[in-house]
């Protein structure tokens, strides 16, 4: 029989995950009726609300109680909570008074992560930089497996070259950094088969896998990364792409929209030419009316037809209109 604290904690574990019956429990645990029955009870002592059922489906299940006892959590799940708590620390949340009671939390969980999970912690806090903050509409979530971030997060930190799985290819790339926008993440590396840089989509990624190989540090392809990955999500990153002339001075657009919107080009003092895209039609509608700003769609006509049908909704919601 195991130790009573190391048993204890050990039952509390089970409970945090499902109900369970006694004999489950006891089985699990290889103790008596008995035994479990007072480690129950000391858990209850201790302030975790554990609650009995009696019958051929009964057992026993851990409940909500006044306090807020200690809470276990696996490795996996330790990870998750305190790269999530480290991403909000940032004041990114939206909610005021939140930053300092999020920093002690991580204060907290840092203080006991084991070694081997602080290195993934701090090896993926390390190799990732936030995208600008936006306003408005956000696009749909792409989210991406934690095995595969902390790989890439590990081959940043050691320097070392990845072997990634992204869709039907397998390529081998040099990872520099991870970028997180809008609940969003992409790899900024260099593809040693196509001899470029690329900012790819981690959603994207199936499995990514270190090799040996070390690398040494390369000419950056801009010496913002954030920049780097806000332009290819504004000229290659979306479903659709629309081809827009707004009739203001270029410096004026830049001003006015996030660098993820779109990238800016400069026809002449009066007018400009921006390219821009989204996950679908209506968002790209969004981001144009709150430009505040005459333009004219040069594409695609699908756009075209859908601002002409808003138009005709907006014409007809003032007609009456006094």
């Amino acid at each position: 029989m195991a130790p009573t604290t190391t048993r204890v904690l050990r039952l509390l574990s089970l409970l945090q995950d499902r109900a369970h019956t006694g004999r489950e429990l006891a089985e699990r645990l290889d103790i008596t009726d008995r035994t479990l029955r007072n480690d129950i009870q000391r858990l209850r002592e201790l302030g975790y609300p554990v609650h009995a059922e009696r019958g051929a489906i009964g057992g026993y299940r851990l409940g909500r109680g006044s306090t807020m006892p200690p809470l276990l959590l696996d490795d996996d799940e330790a990870v998750a909570v305190a790269v999530a708590i480290d991403l909000a620390a940032d004041g990114s949340t939206g909610i005021a008074g939140i930053t300092e009671s999020v920093t002690r939390a991580l204060a907290k969980l840092e203080q006991i992560l084991p070694k081997r999970l602080q290195r993934q912690v701090t090896a993926l806090r390390n190799a990732t930089a936030l995208g600008p903050a936006t306003t408005g509409s956000r696009e749909p979530d792409a989210p991406v497996p934690a095995a595969v971030l902390t790989a890439l997060a590990g081959a940043i930190r050691d320097t070392t070259a990845v072997s990634i799985e992204v869709e039907s290819d397998t390529v081998e790339v040099e990872p520099y950094r991870l970028i997180n926008w809008q609940r969003r993440w992409y790899l900024v590396a260099y593809d040693i088969g196509t001899h470029s840089w690329r900012a790819i989509p981690v959603a994207q990624v199936r499995q990514a896998t270190a090799g040996s190989r070390r690398f040494g540090p390369r000419a950056l392809p801009d010496e913002d990364l954030v920049a780097f990955v806000m332009r290819h999500i504004a000229s290659t990153g979306w479903k659709v792409h629309a081809r827009v002339t707004v009739l203001a001075p270029a410096e004026t657009v830049i001003a006015r929209i996030n660098p993820a919107v779109g990238v800016v080009e400069a026809v002449d003092a009066d007018s400009c030419v921006l390219l821009t895209g989204a996950d679908a039609l209506e968002t790209i509608a969004i981001y144009l009316s709150m430009l505040m700003m005459d333009f004219r769609v040069d594409g695609p006509p699908e756009l075209v037809a859908h601002l002409r049908t808003l138009a005709r909704r907006y014409s007809a919601s003032v007609e009456s209109a006094p």
